[in-house]
C-alpha cells in the first residue's frame, strides 16, 4: 500500500504537466512503491466511499494515505512539496498554521478557474 496514492485528471494538460513534473522529482518514492499517481479517468467511482466523484478530482486534487484517510486540495501539494527533495521550505512556507487559510484559498480559487477552463476546452 503506497504512503501516498494522488489521484489527477490526466485530460486536463495543466494537471498532467503538473503532475507528471511533480512525479519526475519524486521517481524514487515512485519506484519504491511509497507514492503512487493515478488517472481518475480509469477509476472514477474509487473514491466514492469518501463521498468524492470524478468532478470533485477534476476539480481539485485529492489523496489517500496509508490509512485510507482523503487528503484533498492545497494540503496534497503541501505533501507532496513535504516529500519532494529541495521542496520542504515550500511546504513549510505555505504550510504553516498563519498562512495555510490563505493557501487553500489560492489553490481553490485557481482549481475553480482551471476546472471552469477545462470544461469550455472540453477536456473530459
Amino acid at each position: 500500500m503506497p504512503q501516498l496514492t494522488v489521484w489527477y485528471n490526466t485530460r486536463c494538460p495543466v494537471c498532467d504537466a503538473g503532475i507528471d513534473w511533480q512525479r519526475n522529482k519524486l521517481l524514487a518514492l515512485v519506484r519504491s512503491g511509497r507514492v503512487a499517481f493515478k488517472d481518475i479517468n480509469e477509476q472514477p467511482e474509487v473514491l466514492a466511499a469518501h463521498g468524492a466523484g470524478i468532478d470533485d478530482v477534476r476539480r481539485r486534487l485529492h489523496a489517500t494515505d496509508e490509512e485510507g484517510r482523503l487528503i484533498t486540495g492545497a494540503d496534497v501539494a503541501l505533501l507532496l512539496w513535504k516529500l519532494t527533495p529541495g521542496e520542504g521550505w515550500l511546504a513549510t512556507l505555505l504550510g504553516n498554521r498563519a498562512i495555510r487559510p490563505l493557501t487553500r484559498f489560492g489553490y481553490d480559487r485557481f482549481a475553480d478557474a482551471l476546472f471552469a477552463w477545462n470544461r469550455w476546452k472540453g477536456h473530459w
